[in-house]
């Protein structure tokens, strides 16, 4: 299990996740309105937070403290930040299968296969 799958599989009470965000729950409430913060849900509804969602909430936090951004703009960063991670992740993608592409394509080319290629012969008109 990597350590993302291992923040995302501990999960935090909403009192736990302000506590460890240095915030008020009331806080956490309002970002998750807002939508700032998903957390998950238990089966009785109780928000779960994970790491990453702590992480992201001292984010908001110093976004909102020490940089003077209001919460519309740093929820705009937050989606513009998930959108930049989500193409990186597809051009990673892409190029490992560009990479498998051009190995195939230079294994097809390397085999030493028969010519298809067809020649015309027309025979030569007899003189008279």
């Amino acid at each position: 299990m990597s350590k993302s799958e291992r923040d995302e599989a501990r999960t935090f009470l909403i009192s736990v996740a302000a506590e460890l965000a240095g915030m008020h729950a009331q806080t956490l409430r309002t970002y998750d309105r807002l939508g700032l913060v998903s957390p998950s849900r238990s089966s009785g509804g109780g928000r779960r937070y994970s790491e990453r969602d702590v992480d992201l909430l001292r984010e908001v936090q110093r976004l909102s403290q020490d940089e003077g951004v209001n919460l519309a703009g740093i929820k705009r960063i937050i989606e513009l930040t998930n959108h930049v991670e989500a193409l990186k992740s597809r051009m990673s993608e892409m190029a490992a299968e560009i990479d498998t592409l051009r190995a195939n394509q230079r294994r097809e080319a390397s085999k030493s296969t028969p010519s298809t290629a067809v020649v015309v012969w027309q025979p030569r008109q007899s003189r008279r």
